[in-house]
């Protein structure tokens, strides 16, 4: 006949903590293989405190879950319902949302309503440190509760996340090194894979990894989203898993262009750098409202840019650079309130991971960065 004590834990253990549940339930198999089908008293009692003290937890955590609320005028909103019935029903979810339509910041919060985020945390991968920084302090926000408390973030050499998180970014590096020390993300009962579309390798070994940790546990949702994606070749990767589209806001923009041989009308021998710092300085000089944001092929080009628009507009703006290398400290100073008008001068970082408040104005050299291999080097 079984020991009631050990049936009692057995029932108990689908109560607690994710992390929990694995770890008291190896102890507790191993202590009847080496009791041979018993376990001695003293250690049964230790593992049935854990687990009601991690019961105990995760129903205070059920009781305190965060109270969500979505802006009426993001259009994932419209969707929220049919969003969160996937969630409920299905283990795989596919959205593919346009920029503009609050799926980076609203996913999470609807994670929460389908129940997620009580026995593990709520992951969702950025694929930069200031994305991920800078939205976990927004949806912190949305939600009335503290940053690094309910709402946390973890990047290299900071984690800001603890015991009382829900809602856990990080970069999809940081997801993928703690694979190593935690094979099935046992912190975790839903994962967000978001700007899918970059195809970085991170991302890609994290889908592939994923694919595989999905069989083995059945209680793991993942919600892979971005705002350009071929649904249809996710959607039959995860097993014909169901899509969502979400459609973005449309704006009336003004569009003008300057051709290459009128950058410098004098002798003809500017570059792109002096061009967009010319046109930086004329819509700060002409303009009442609005920041500018510069797009900038490379680092270099940035320094500068901002050394000639600094140069150029004096006190009459801010210049601020925004690149990956960056410092998080120096990243976030593109969202402090400031009392003059912003010049951002930035690479990609703000198209594909961020949206800036604020911008009014956008100066686009039309170059970008692309990698080639250099037979000689390598």
């Amino acid at each position: 006949m079984a020991d009631p004590t050990i049936e009692q834990l057995r029932a108990l253990l689908p109560r607690c903590r994710l992390t929990d549940w694995n770890r008291l339930g190896a102890r507790l198999i191993q202590a009847l293989r080496d009791g041979k089908g018993t376990v001695p008293g003293r250690l049964l009692e230790s593992l049935l405190q854990e687990a009601q003290n991690s019961a105990a937890a995760c129903e205070r955590r059920r009781q305190g879950r965060p109270a969500t609320s979505y802006a009426p005028d993001l259009p994932i909103t419209a969707r929220r319902d049919e969003i969160v019935e996937a969630l409920r029903h299905h283990q795989v979810v596919v959205i593919a949302g346009e920029t503009g339509s609050g799926k980076t910041t609203q996913i999470p919060k609807m994670c929460l309503d389908a129940g997620l985020g009580i026995e593990g945390m709520i992951g969702c991968t950025q694929p930069r440190r200031v994305a991920a920084t800078s939205i976990s302090q927004r949806v912190a926000e949305e939600l009335q509760v503290s940053w690094g408390r309910e709402v946390g973030c973890k990047i290299r050499f900071d984690d800001r996340t603890g015991p009382d998180t829900f809602i856990k970014f990080m970069t999809d590096g940081i997801l993928l090194a703690e694979t190593q020390g935690d094979p099935l993300m046992s912190e975790y009962n839903a994962i967000i894979i978001d700007e899918a579309h970059e195809r970085s390798l991170n991302i890609d070994f994290l889908l592939g990894y994923l694919k595989g940790l999905l069989e083995r546990r059945a209680d793991l949702k993942l919600v892979i989203t971005s705002a350009t994606i071929d649904t249809g070749s996710f959607s039959r990767a995860f097993g014909d898993a169901p899509v969502v589209e979400v459609s973005g806001r449309m704006y009336p923009v003004a569009v003008h262009y300057a051709p290459p041989d009128e950058i410098d009308p004098e002798d003809g021998t500017g570059t792109y750098v002096d061009a967009a710092a010319q046109w930086a300085e004329n819509l700060i000089q002409d303009h009442t409202a609005g920041d500018v944001l510069v797009f900038m092929p490379s680092e270099r080009d940035i320094r500068e840019t901002v050394d000639l628009v600094a140069g150029r507009c004096g006190r009459s703006a801010e210049v601020i650079p925004l690149y990956g290398r960056l410092s998080n400290a120096d990243q976030q100073r593109v969202f402090a309130p400031t009392s003059r008008r912003k010049v951002i001068v930035a690479t990609n970082l703000a198209e594909t991971s961020l949206t800036l408040p604020g911008i009014r104005f956008v100066i686009d050299t039309g170059l970008a960065r692309i990698s080639r291999y250099d037979a000689r080097t390598r």
